[in-house]
């Protein structure tokens, strides 16, 4: 169970000048990665993890009007790991009206305690869910290799970068009428798959993982332009690894 903590500790948690606090940069990337197309119509999050706290963008909300004092905080050590349904722990609750957590939290989780992953991203990437897609049905995951991009990509989203003649693949898992549902489909994936950096959800879209945010905003937007590429070469016909 977590500290109590009095109003004016958690206020603390997320009221700071710094540009860099998780409650900031929350507000700052929601903003970018919707004009990006990532997060309309209230879909997609970001959750940084810093030391044992972990924030959390609000879910069901306009993601480019969030502010630092829509964030949820909760401790990292939670009475037992989130699962869909289960009951978390918090150390601050937004007092506006109508805001819930996200439904993404046991998915971030999954990328926090198997990746040690410092930050996860949920984007609604038209690439990402066009290349599912364009995929057949029983797909298991997306390969590519040869491209300069990859490059910016990590060995299981949180390791050594790879280079442009590895080949990069993500596993592919079915949607769920309720996000929280994708829980375990979404950590056996990982499982299965130990080298991927991101977990593509078909019909839906997908999620990345990294030590940072930096690291997770960058391998997001190379994952994106990788995703934009394969669809292209997939309509022309062209084969997504080796250089032929």
């Amino acid at each position: 169970m977590s500290k109590q903590l009095t109003h004016e500790e958690a206020e603390a948690l997320v009221t700071s000048d710094d540009p860099e606090h998780p409650a900031n940069l929350i507000s700052e990337l929601c903003r970018e990665f919707y004009k990006l197309g990532w997060v309309t119509g209230t879909g997609g999050g970001i959750s940084i993890r810093q030391g044992e706290h972990v924030y959390l963008a609000p879910s069901g909300v306009q993601k480019e009007r969030i502010k630092p004092e829509h964030i949820f905080v909760l401790p990292f050590a939670q009475s037992s790991v989130p699962k869909p349904g289960s009951k978390r722990d918090f150390l601050r609750i937004p007092s506006k009206k109508g805001l819930s957590e996200s439904q993404c939290t046991p998915l971030f989780w999954n990328a926090f305690t198997m990746r040690s992953a410092g930050a996860c991203i949920h984007t609604h990437s038209q690439h990402a869910v066009m290349l599912t897609l364009l995929h057949p049905r029983d797909a298991q995951s997306f390969k590519i290799s040869h491209q300069e991009m990859i490059k910016g990509v990590r060995i299981g989203g949180v390791g050594k970068t790879l280079s442009f003649f590895n080949t990069l693949e993500i596993p592919i898992i079915d949607n769920t009428a309720v996000e929280e549902d994708l829980t375990e489909s979404m950590a056996a994936a990982m499982e299965k798959y130990p080298d991927a950096p991101a977990i593509l959800v078909r019909r839906h879209g997908v999620y990345v993982w990294g030590n940072t945010w930096e690291q997770a905003k960058t391998q997001s937007e190379c994952l994106d332009y990788l995703f934009e590429i394969a669809v292209k070469m997939l309509l022309a016909k062209l084969p997504l690894v080796g250089d032929n």
